[in-house]
């Protein structure tokens, strides 16, 4: 009897252990925080639409900086040691600069416009990862000991959602390097941090990955979200929300404004995955509506606009 309560024990605790093996985890990249590029003098600028705006030099941080390759290791040390895929940010800026060429030789075939995107942007569409980690750290010094101060943020890439953190000091070391240091200080947080980005990856794969969509229309164009279609009339931003409701996860979203020229749809729950089980982004997901609303009795032409990973525009009325 005892050995059989033993035997099906042991058949549970294997049943848990490779459902917890077989779970989908999201995909990480680690990268330094704005804040230690500003302290450290790794700041760039670039022309936002007119505006110019600061942002962090990634690639000069990693050639010029020895130690923010060898925190960063060690911390994508920890969280793989936890079963989560990382992203390689180096390998990620080499894809950037090769991207980057090709950009640099196109231009709208109307306006002859170039190509305008943040260079953060640009990293996350590359990286296609799930969370990024922004890490902060301080080299504390007290007579012939150091200690590091670190702050690890967890942000859903999509919406920059702060979803989770770890902040603490590490104890004080005569002779160990920083990235030691850090492993040491992180350790005791890393175990809460990493199951706090699981459940916040649990609720987008059971209610979907948050987005947001944006319904514009051209000057030019002879309709609006007020015409009619169909034999009941309907109009046009109810056959959106329509699609939308049919569409998302659990029919989650929020009409957050509707005029008669454009609409706000916030908090859009789209499905990580395909019905064959492939992964998509919102660019897909809203590629659909964009085809749906191109497609009879609507035949509206339209224009899909990206910023960032999660918030897509369609401009209704032409390209």
């Amino acid at each position: 009897m005892k050995k059989n309560i033993i035997f099906t024990l042991g058949i549970i605790l294997f049943s848990i252990s490779i459902g917890f093996s077989q779970a989908k985890k999201p995909t990480l990249m680690v990268i330094p925080s704005d804040v230690w590029c500003n302290q450290n003098g790794y700041m760039t600028t670039y022309d936002n639409q007119g505006s110019i705006t600061n942002v962090p030099d990634y690639k000069r941080a990693f050639q010029e900086n020895a130690e923010v390759l060898q925190v960063i290791s060690q911390i994508n040390g920890l969280m793989s040691e936890r079963g989560f895929p990382l992203k390689n940010m180096e390998s990620a800026i080499k894809t950037l600069e090769s991207n980057a060429a090709e950009d640099n030789m196109r231009t709208s075939k109307n306006s002859g416009s170039e190509v305008n995107e943040s260079p953060i942007d640009a990293l996350k569409k590359v990286a296609k990862a799930d969370i990024i980690i922004q890490l902060t750290w301080t080299v504390n010094k007290t007579g012939p000991k150091k200690s590091i101060s670190f702050n690890l943020q967890g942000l859903d890439a999509y919406t920059d959602k702060q979803v989770a953190t770890a902040v603490g000091t590490g104890e004080p070391s005569f002779s160990a390097e920083t990235s030691v240091l850090l492993s040491e200080a992180v350790l005791a947080h890393m175990d809460n941090f990493t199951e706090t980005l699981q459940t916040h990856f649990d609720d987008m794969f059971e209610n979907g990955r948050e987005i947001i969509v944006r319904i514009q229309t051209w000057d030019d164009w002879d309709g609006d979200l007020e015409t009619e279609y169909g034999d009941e009339g309907e109009e046009l931003g109810y056959i959106i929300e329509n699609w939308l409701d049919d569409n998302t996860v659990k029919g989650r979203y929020n009409t957050t404004d509707m005029t008669e020229n454009m609409a706000l749809f916030e908090q859009v729950r789209m499905p990580l995955f395909n019905d064959k089980g492939r992964a998509i982004d919102a660019r897909r997901f809203v590629k659909e509506l964009s085809d749906y609303l191109k497609s009879p009795p609507f035949s509206i032409p339209n224009k899909l606009v990206m910023k960032g990973l999660g918030r897509a525009t369609l401009i209704l009325g032409g390209k």
